[in-house]
């Protein structure tokens, strides 16, 4: 991407790349061909459609033709003439693997042209953005769909006909009456004010019901229509689901693609968010209120100066078309909760977001140029006969060794969340000679609570902040706040702020932590190893997590399947004996675990089996029926069912005589002692692998890996680890990662370092 270095050399490239692509096909239309794969067209210029099929497609038919008549010529042949002709076989051989060369060549070559700015295509201007971008707007929510007649709000016994918008409200509240937002009070008085706003603002009640006590409301009614809607759409099948979902995408294809300097990229978040009530995280104040609906009259839009301007719902305007070229966003608006701007910008997987990880981690790796000095810098000047310094120091020392955010100054009515600069007396604990306890609330309101040994000049400051007339209330570092903090740090590198610090932090401590993983186990086993890591920084981030209300039964599940594991191998093992039982005085210690579980466990483990058995089968009977039904085909008859269940009694026989002593009646492949054996091994490894993921599960269930790994761990580190451990990118990188981080991958080899 060529950038202009002034407004005048800007406008003139503007004006001509606007004039090369006067040819090019609509984003609008392109956007909507079936079966474009976005892969392939996001990375490349538009082409012209027919060129494309004249010199592609036809050359490709040409080869087809080509090795179709080889093969007749090929089996045609007499066999008489078979010696004779060998030659002339490997000769058409030959042409065939170079019809094939070229098209691998063609192939190797559209990858070449694929728009690769982490090989240096890219220049290091940052005020100009783009050149050319067209989009579509963005996708509105669907309108309200009013509550049948019947279904009403009650007020005091009485029924209460609303106004459409204060019926949407209402229901925002029904949907979640029996969650534990709807019983929390916070919530509940903030919704509340919220709704006697909307009902003011619309006239009031229809019926003349004033509503003034939120105890002598009743949504439940509400609340089981929602609830009745909700499992009529569970009973749909799979495939009437699938028929939603394939509608539901083709629906929104227009809004996920735009076209950014000639190149098809996709768009992030191209939906507005709907109404509904907030709920954000932990112990927020502003939980309960309501996200009032989005026009389009409220939202910004950002392309080209000659782009097509997307039409805006019927009715409605757009607020504001800009053509400015040094943001990257796509649309804007500002929503009522924090009087905060939302932007829609491109993906992740795009080349500006990819651009903007790879200068951020870039950043954080040229601190560790400036990490001694800046050190040595604050470990002096702990000691400074200025307070100001001194504080600047103290507050230095906790961002680089406890990773705490800079914090900032909050308005009253937002979430008591502090950091760093923002930390008050009763946020600090202190036991001589050199412990302090943290405990405030963090980002999202999530709780920081740590106690640590510190040097014993910082333990010696905090001592001295908090000296009287300082009390509960009280700034610890009354003289400092992030804004000062972040200009005495770019005295040492240009752009350093705190943040860089926990970005650097958690790459560094990644990197020492892959540094003592050994090169040696199962693929398993490296990755357990590689969660403890990153487990490791997420913990020196505070990125905690609420344990999930489902991890105990996932965990449950969990032992139950090694369980059945282990008497399956066990089983197995009976089986050997039975065949060869003179093999025990042989192999004694192969056999020992033979009586590991009672009878009673057994019959557990059986239990469970055949209960998953008739469970599969029945789903599987109706997965099969609704197939058939979509399709307009005979259904399977009861008599089939029965059959299948039949089978799984026939099964519980067994195992029941097999309890008793009976023989174990194995399937007939497995007929040998190498043969079980070798089954048996399968069965260990499975064991083993289930074990480590189980364990891998109760030690994350209350630490996020996901936000250290994506946001603060230099992808780089992820990727060399995978090549050098000879582990699949796969087990650590999701296909969204893979995308997201697609520059990583390919720039960086196992030699890499942070």
């Amino acid at each position: 991407m060529t950038r202009s270095t002034s407004s005048s050399s800007s406008t003139s490239n503007n004006r001509s790349q606007l004039s090369s692509d006067e040819d090019d096909i609509p984003l609008s239309q392109t956007a909507l061909i079936k079966n474009q794969s976005p892969e392939s067209s996001e990375q490349t210029s538009v082409k012209n459609e027919t060129d494309y099929d004249s010199d592609d497609v036809l050359a490709r038919q040409h080869k087809k033709r080509k090795l179709k008549k080889i093969k007749e010529e090929e089996d045609n042949k007499n066999a008489a003439l078979k010696n004779s002709n060998k030659k002339r076989k490997s000769m058409k051989k030959d042409e065939l693997k170079e019809d094939l060369k070229g098209e691998e060549e063609e192939e190797e070559e559209d990858e070449d042209n694929e728009y690769k700015w982490w090989e240096g295509q890219n220049d290091d201007d940052d005020t100009i953005k783009w050149h050319s971008l067209i989009h579509n707007g963005v996708l509105f929510p669907p309108d309200y769909n009013p509550l049948p007649a019947h279904i009403k709000l009650y007020y005091d016994g009485k029924p209460v006909d609303l106004p459409l918008d204060a019926e949407e409200v209402a229901g925002f509240y029904a949907a979640l009456l029996e969650t534990d937002h709807g019983k929390n009070p916070v919530f509940q008085k903030n919704f509340f004010n919220d709704f006697l706003q909307v009902l003011k603002e619309t006239g009031g009640t229809l019926n003349n019901v004033e509503i003034k006590d939120f105890e002598k409301c009743d949504f439940s009614k509400i609340h089981a229509f929602f609830q009745l809607q909700k499992d009529q759409k569970k009973q749909l099948s799979a495939q009437e689901r699938k028929q939603l979902r394939l509608e539901k995408e083709k629906f929104e294809e227009p809004f996920k693609f735009c076209e950014l300097d000639g190149r098809k990229e996709q768009v992030g978040n191209f939906r507005v968010e709907p109404p509904d009530l907030f709920r954000g995280r932990g112990a927020h104040p502003k939980t309960g209120k309501l996200k009032r609906r989005v026009h389009a009259e409220d939202i910004v839009l950002n392309l080209s100066k000659n782009a097509p301007i997307p039409p805006p719902p019927e009715g409605h305007r757009w607020g504001e078309i800009r053509h400015d070229n040094t943001v990257q966003w796509l649309a804007m608006w500002r929503e009522n909760i924090f009087n905060s701007f939302k932007y829609v910008r491109l993906a992740a997987n795009s080349s500006l977001k990819g651009q903007s990880d790879y200068k951020k981690f870039e950043k954080a790796r040229q601190l560790k140029s400036h990490i001694d000095a800046i050190r040595k810098d604050y470990r002096k000047n702990l000691k400074s006969k200025v307070m100001l310094e001194r504080q600047k120091a103290v507050a230095i020392y906790l961002i680089d060794v406890f990773a705490l955010r800079a914090g900032g100054e909050k308005s009253e009515d937002e979430a008591d969340t502090v950091g760093c600069c923002s930390l008050r007396y009763e946020h600090v604990t202190l036991k001589p000679p050199n412990t302090v306890i943290f405990d405030f609330l963090g980002k999202d309101s999530i709780r920081f609570y740590q106690e640590v040994e510190v040097d014993k000049q910082v333990f010696k400051n905090l001592a001295i902040f908090k000296r009287p007339p300082k009390q509960p209330g009280h700034q610890l570092f009354d003289r400092l706040d992030p804004s000062i903090l972040n200009k005495y740090l770019q005295n040492y590198m240009p752009g350093l702020t705190a943040k860089v610090f926990r970005t650097y932090n958690a790459s560094k401590t990644m990197q020492d932590q892959l540094d003592l993983i050994p090169n040696k186990g199962s693929v398993a086993e490296k990755l357990l190893k590689y969660n403890a890591a990153n487990r490791t920084v997420a913990i020196l981030c505070n990125h905690q997590r609420t344990v999930t209300k489902g991890h105990a039964l996932s965990v449950e599940r969990a032992n139950m399947k090694i369980k059945e594991l282990i008497w399956q191998k066990i089983r197995l093992k009976k089986a050997i004996l039975q065949m060869e039982p003179t093999i025990f005085e042989k192999e004694p210690k192969y056999f020992k675990e033979i009586e590991d579980l009672t009878k009673e466990e057994e019959e557990e483990i059986h239990k469970k089996i055949i209960e998953k058995e008739n469970d599969r089968y029945r789903k599987k009977f109706v997965r099969e029926n609704d197939k058939k039904k979509f399709e307009n085909e005979e259904l399977l008859e009861e008599k089939v069912l029965t059959e299948w269940l039949d089978k799984v009694n026939d099964l519980k026989l067994q195992y029941e005589k097999e309890l008793k002593g009976g023989t174990i009646e194995l399937k007939p492949s497995l007929n040998t002692v190498e043969k079980i054996k070798t089954q048996i091994e399968k069965l260990e490894q499975r064991i083993q692998i289930s074990s480590i993921q189980l364990k891998d599960k109760e030690e994350n269930s209350e630490v996020s890996l996901g936000t250290s790994k994506v946001n603060y761990i230099d992808p780089r580190l992820s990727v060399v680890f995978c090549k050098k451990y000879n582990v699949p990118i796969e087990k650590i990188f999701t296909k969204a990662l893979r995308d997201k981080f697609k520059w990583a991958i390919e720039s960086v080899d196992e030699e890499w370092r942070f």
